[in-house]
């Protein structure tokens, strides 16, 4: 294409953006979603709105390490810049080939997120992001470059500038403005800086070797040191300030040949892996964390079903509630308080809104517990990754000192679900069985997000990442640090082939071994929709059901009056075991304890001693120990014996001895008993108190109602109101769909067409932009004349909302009021009332 046959440079970045296709604004659209809210009313707006210091400051964060480096070096470039001199700032007088190959891709990135604009000899980095990138004494460039000679003698006399001149064996110019454009041609000089430098003493090169890379201010005195005398005679050191010197930009890059940057960083550092297993040895391991994750759920709401801790007026749980949780799950405190903010997360437990506030089981919890284990662990897990409540901030300090607590405020971190996913994404790029390094990991994530200045105290996506990690293996989506079959298909990767998920079970490989080889499946690079994540959710909970151990429906009575549950019981059972026994002991195999409080525990909850035997033989793949028979009849004997009941409580027997041995014990001072009858003890302890006296003294009783009937006590389960779980908090608005975006892009195209369509003279627009003003009869007049000449015109519309637009129209018909017209805005033909139309124009002829 000649030169003449080129299109003209875009002057603005609107202009820029004009130029552009649908599917290249989509692109940009996608890329910073926060441009499209609300949508611009043309492309000028939407140019606008992508040079605001918030938006830019949020693409420049979402930048990775190569990309951000190009945008810094661009900032320290002439503007605008070639792009083979921004080539030469990444890769230097070499050409490292790694920088050459990655530039173009690295270019295109700013050009699709607006905040680089141009052609290739004319590249424009975007104004904010310049003056956010640029270096300035108070916020120095990660380049480590100063100022340009230009800069750094803007303040300096012109006597001053010409002594600098002329020792740097130039000659004198008749003004500032020459003269110091001459010194920068000396400086950006390859041949004629290395001849000056050439006469340079050893130790003031010494000094341009210690400011070379950054930072390139340094202190001086008032009589300056023979080393840096002659660096600020000759320039290569300017003044900024009393004591203050800089290395301006030109010499720095000459001293880097050319480099912006020390170390360019064009290729994404690999993630390691640290250990490798075979796959089916991870996905029994995860399996295995899997129903560990489940137990321990269901204790955590097990241990709350008749109402939880209370709920702190801040909100949250106390320090106390979380030990006291911790200590009834044996986990540590952070690992209680990532399984309660779980919970949380998936609506299984919710504050009870009652006056005393408590947490307490949602009705979700029953219907979760109802779902087969598999359909359980989905929806734990579904939950974790889009949740951005992050449990690892429990205990940390919020920005006014406050502890965080769990269930608190102040935990959500809307980065939580990008960065889990990133993650697993890049464990599911490993070979099947390979476990990563954890440091190369938050390597590679620290090159995708870099940080600003490189806080390492502020890597929030850092601590995100390690909390992702270890989370992972607690719900059993990694097993022994790999991820697992069922972890590749919650990410949306291709299952494995059936050869490889299946097979006998196998120790880890050991140094000599030879692994079998199970290429990685690439999942999806950004999380799922949420209709996705349901059917990829779906598909591990298919995958994860083989590998769960079926529950029993047996348990192992032993002598010592414990039974042994070899695996998980089935529910029916497990629940019943749990009012009869006591857990002991837990692991691989659950050991529970029969006492006297306990066997007491079923018959107040209405079982017979009958029903407790026949429960036990059928259960049991051993005979019932006699000790446990004995122990059984011996409390149901005396279960009943007494009764208590309302007066303000009495205790009545048949046996009026018992009665005697009751009032002559001395434990019993406190219950205040007096003898009404030979059957009949009165009392002044209420009821639940007379019945927890009794049974400390050593005896059976049994409470019962006005009419003389036992009550049957059962724990009644405590359940809050429905609640739904908490809402995700958004990173910034989501990503639009493809009806959205295009949507948006026609409303954008048509505001800009009727913005920008041609006038005719004497049809300019007002200051502000919007169509002249025209009277009811002017308008009437132009439509009726448009309608004859079959013209297009442009006007100015306010809708029954009484929101205004421009738009361009050809009018087909007026009568009664309206104007029917095709709308190019809108591509459909519309009728329009003459009254809301504030404002008509007629445009130029070439305006089509």
């Amino acid at each position: 294409m000649s030169t003449e046959d080129r299109p003209p440079a875009p002057r603005s970045l609107a202009e820029a953006l004009r130029a552009r296709g649908d599917a290249s604004l989509g692109a940009l659209l996608r890329s910073r979603p926060d441009l499209i809210t609300p949508v611009p009313t043309d492309l000028t707006q939407l140019a606008t709105r992508a040079g605001t210091r918030a938006s830019v400051v949020r693409a420049l964060e979402r930048l990775d390490r190569f990309a951000l480096q190009t945008a810094e070096a661009l900032a320290v470039a002439a503007d605008p810049a070639t792009y083979g001199e921004l080539l030469g700032l990444m890769a230097g007088d070499d050409a490292d080939p790694a920088v050459v190959a990655a530039l173009p891709h690295a270019v295109g990135l700013l050009r699709e997120q607006a905040l680089v604009w141009g052609d290739d000899d004319r590249l424009r980095l975007l104004r904010t992001a310049r003056e956010l990138l640029a270096p300035s004494p108070q916020h120095p460039s990660p380049t480590g470059l100063g100022p340009t000679v230009q800069e750094a003698t803007a303040g300096m006399s012109p006597g001053r500038i010409q002594e600098i001149v002329a020792a740097a064996g130039l000659a004198s110019t008749h003004d500032s403005v020459s003269a110091v454009t001459a010194l920068a041609g000396l400086f950006t000089d390859r041949a004629r800086m290395a001849a000056l430098l050439a006469d340079a003493p050893a130790d003031s090169l010494d000094v341009l070797e210690r400011l070379v890379w950054g930072p390139p201010y340094g202190q001086v005195t008032a009589d300056p040191a023979p080393r840096l005398r002659w660096l600020l005679d000759r320039g290569l050191l300017l003044p900024t300030a009393p004591g203050t010197v800089v290395l301006p930009r030109e010499v720095a890059l000459h001293l880097r040949r050319g480099l912006a940057h020390r170390v360019a960083e064009p290729v994404p550092p690999g993630v390691e892996a640290a250990a490798a297993h075979r796959p089916q040895v991870v996905d029994s391991t995860a399996a295995g964390q899997a129903y560990t994750a489940l137990a321990t759920v269901e204790e955590l709401l097990k241990d709350w079903d008749e109402g939880g801790p209370a709920v702190l007026r801040a909100g949250g749980l106390s320090v106390r509630d979380l030990k006291r949780t911790a200590v009834a799950l044996d986990v540590p405190e952070p690992t209680a308080a990532f399984w309660v903010e779980l919970a949380y997360a998936a609506g299984l437990i919710a504050s009870d809104g009652e006056a005393d506030e408590r947490y307490a089981a949602t009705p979700a919890y029953d219907e979760w517990l109802e779902q087969p284990p598999a359909e359980r662990w989905s929806r734990l897990v579904t939950a974790w990754l889009a949740a951005t409540r992050t449990a690892g901030l429990v205990g940390g300090r919020d920005a006014k000192d406050r502890t965080l607590s769990a269930l608190g405020p102040g935990l959500d971190r809307s980065a939580a679900p990008e960065v889990r996913h990133r993650v697993l994404a890049l464990l599911a790029e490993l070979p099947e069985g390979a476990a990563p390094a954890a440091e190369s990991v938050l390597a590679r994530l620290r090159w995708e997000r870099p940080l600003r200045g490189d806080r390492r105290e502020d890597d929030l996506r850092g601590r995100l990442a390690e909390w992702a990690l270890s989370e992972a293996e607690l719900l059993g989506v990694t097993g022994r640090g790999a991820l697992s079959t069922q972890g590749r298909a919650l990410l949306g990767a291709p299952a494995a082939p059936a050869a490889a998920a299946k097979g006998p079970e196998a120790e880890p490989a050991g140094p000599g071994d030879k692994l079998p080889v199970h290429h990685h499946r690439s999942a999806p690079s950004a999380p799922l929709s949420p209709a996705e994540q349901a059917v990829a959710s779906a598909a591990a909970a298919r995958l994860l059901a083989p590998l769960l151990p079926e529950p029993l429906d047996h348990v192992l009575l032993q002598a010592d009056l414990t039974a042994v549950a070899p695996g998980p019981l089935r529910r029916p059972l497990a629940n019943m075991l749990g009012v009869l026994a006591d857990v002991e002991s837990k692991g691989g195999a659950t050991v529970y304890r029969f006492t006297a409080g306990s066997v007491r525990r079923a018959l107040d909850a209405g079982q017979a001693a009958s029903d407790l035997h026949a429960f036990l033989a059928a259960h049991s793949r051993t005979p019932v120990p006699q000790p446990l028979a004995y122990l059984i009849d011996d409390v149901a004997r005396r279960h009943g014996h007494l009764r208590v009941g309302a007066a303000s409580a009495y205790v009545r027997c048949d046996d009026d001895a018992v009665l005697s041995e009751i009032l002559a014990d001395k434990r019993g001072a406190g219950l205040g008993l007096r003898r009404l009858a030979p059957t009949v003890l009165a009392a002044q302890a209420d009821p639940v108190g007379l019945l927890e006296g009794l049974r400390a003294m050593g005896f059976a009783p049994a409470a019962e109602s006005a009419e003389g009937d036992v009550l049957i006590t059962r724990a009644l389960a405590h359940r809050t109101p429905p609640r739904a779980a908490p809402e995700p908090v958004p990173d910034g608005p989501p990503v639009p769909d493809d009806t959205l975006l295009a949507a948006a892009l026609r409303a954008i195209r048509a505001g800009d067409l009727a913005s920008t369509a041609p006038r005719k003279p004497g049809s300019a627009p007002t200051a502000d932009g919007e169509p002249p003003r025209t009277g009811a009869a002017e308008t009437l007049a132009t439509m009726q004349a448009a309608v004859l000449t079959g013209e297009a015109v442009w006007i100015g519309y306010v809708n029954a909302e009484g929101t205004a637009s421009q738009r361009v129209i050809a009018p087909i018909r007026v009568e009664g009021g309206f104007v029917t017209a095709y709308d190019h805005t809108a591509d459909e033909v519309r009728t329009y009332p003459l009254h809301r139309i504030t404002g008509v124009a007629e445009l130029a002829d070439d305006a089509g």
